[in-house]
């Protein structure tokens, strides 16, 4: 075992999440763009304002989505745009992670037989994710609008974005630094969300199976409690995803939303011209893509720590 101080532990801890969180969203991926695809289906603005797709074209499930981007755009542009992903990930899950545990361990502290009360995990997760995400939102922003190319092409629309660096020197220099934060609050909504889902649920149910059941802190309650976080991190987190992508990708003129002023007007509108279940297109991907992506998270993260000599979780 190797024993750590603690800025060690502490940079160890942010490095191993981000390695974990590159691996299980390399491997997710697809999914995610999928999720992309579909929460940009129905939105009436895009169809206005140039070129649309044909009825069935607009309305894809989620295997005739990902099919067809694999037919259409061909099977390497299901990763498109992967690589701003793992750069907000490396920042995201590292500070997520890293926040959470500061939060737990000096700030709400632990029980003395080392739970951690619903209300604190739920008050930490929120935090986290929030913080977490709003570093990480210009990667996310960029990672939206490289996924929807496949798309902008076969509506006949011009190329606006060609690579990552391309991506971020084209927003600097119509929006400015702020541009960058384009969409931020839904994005950041939606984060604190999904934490409060994930890390939350998963804290609370590891503990309470250690607790009130003879299961040991192995494998087998980490993939419980990664089965759990994911289910309830796609349920609250997918009303918040739709307007964030929904805003992020939305044409800009002067470094203004053209079709939304803001993720509340996103919401009405959407609502409004969809009908409420709008807000949950792509809970299928998504919480298919949660599903796999936390479990892959969580046994990785809880596996190392422990190899490593660092407590568990």
């Amino acid at each position: 075992m190797v024993s750590l101080t603690r800025q060690e532990s502490f940079i160890f801890k942010y490095t191993l999440s981000a390695t974990s969180a590159v691996v299980a969203e390399s491997v997710t991926y697809p999914l995610d763009l999928t999720k992309t695809r579909l929460q940009i289906q129905g939105e009436k603005g895009h169809h206005s304002m140039g070129h649309s797709l044909s009825h069935s074209a607009q309305h894809r499930g989620m295997i005739a989505t990902a099919v067809g981007i694999a037919k259409e755009e061909g099977v390497r542009k299901l990763w498109q745009g992967v690589t701003p992903a793992l750069y907000r990930h490396i920042v995201y899950s590292g500070s997520r992670m890293s926040f959470y545990e500061i939060l737990r361990e000096n700030v709400f502290k632990k029980n003395s037989d080392g739970t951690f009360s619903v209300w604190k995990a739920t008050l930490s997760g929120l935090l986290a994710g929030a913080a977490g995400q709003f570093l990480s939102s210009p990667a996310d922003l960029v990672k939206v609008q490289m996924q929807m190319e496949g798309r902008r092409r076969l509506e006949g629309k011009p190329r606006r974005v060609k690579n990552t660096a391309h991506a971020f020197r084209k927003i600097l220099s119509e929006s400015g630094v702020r541009g960058l934060w384009t969409g931020w609050v839904p994005n950041v909504q939606r984060a604190a969300l999904v934490n409060l889902g994930d890390l939350a649920t998963y804290d609370t149910v590891k503990h309470t199976i250690l607790s009130k059941t003879n299961l040991q802190d192995n494998y087998i309650t980490h993939t419980l409690s990664s089965a759990c976080s994911g289910v309830i991190a796609a349920l609250m987190g997918t009303p918040a995803d739709v307007v964030k992508t929904r805003i992020m990708n939305q044409p800009t003129k002067d470094g203004k939303g053209l079709l939304y002023s803001g993720s509340v007007d996103c919401l009405v509108k959407t609502v409004r011209q969809e009908g409420f279940l709008a807000l949950y297109k792509g809970l299928l991907p998504i919480w298919a893509r949660m599903a796999p992506w936390s479990l892959v998270f969580w046994l990785t993260y809880e596996e190392i720590r422990k190899l490593s000599g660092t407590s568990s979780f």
